[in-house]
């Protein structure tokens, strides 16, 4: 994998992965991975890049009857069900991300 694992990367993955086979929108990956915009968007870029990400434009009826514009989704290709699933998987086993990836608590001290 040519892409460095960083928590953003971590964080959006998690959003993607679960519902791998949805459309996803900018916002609602934001929101629920936590990620602001301005660090969100070049990890999608990166990812359509690898080919991870599958890209369109909703349909203009769809966007509120021209009272907004249409928005991007994204989708995830077979490769980045695989790549994300592993990352994801992997991430679970790294005390860094394990939290936000649904694995163990990392072991404390005392409890």
């Amino acid at each position: 994998m040519g892409v460095r694992r960083t928590y953003a990367l971590v964080a959006v993955a998690v959003a993607l992965m679960s519902d791998p086979r949805g459309r996803h929108w900018g916002y609602d990956l934001s929101r629920r991975s936590g990620i602001r915009s301005g660090v969100m968007y070049p990890v999608l870029q990166r990812m359509l890049d690898e080919g991870w990400l599958a890209d369109g434009w909703e349909d203009q009826a769809q966007a509120g009857r021209g009272k907004r514009p249409p928005r991007r989704y994204y989708e995830l290709t077979a490769e980045g069900m695989t790549e994300l699933g592993a990352l994801v998987a992997r991430a679970r086993h790294d005390a860094r991300f394990a939290l936000l990836a649904g694995g163990p608590a990392p072991q404390g001290a005392a409890g």
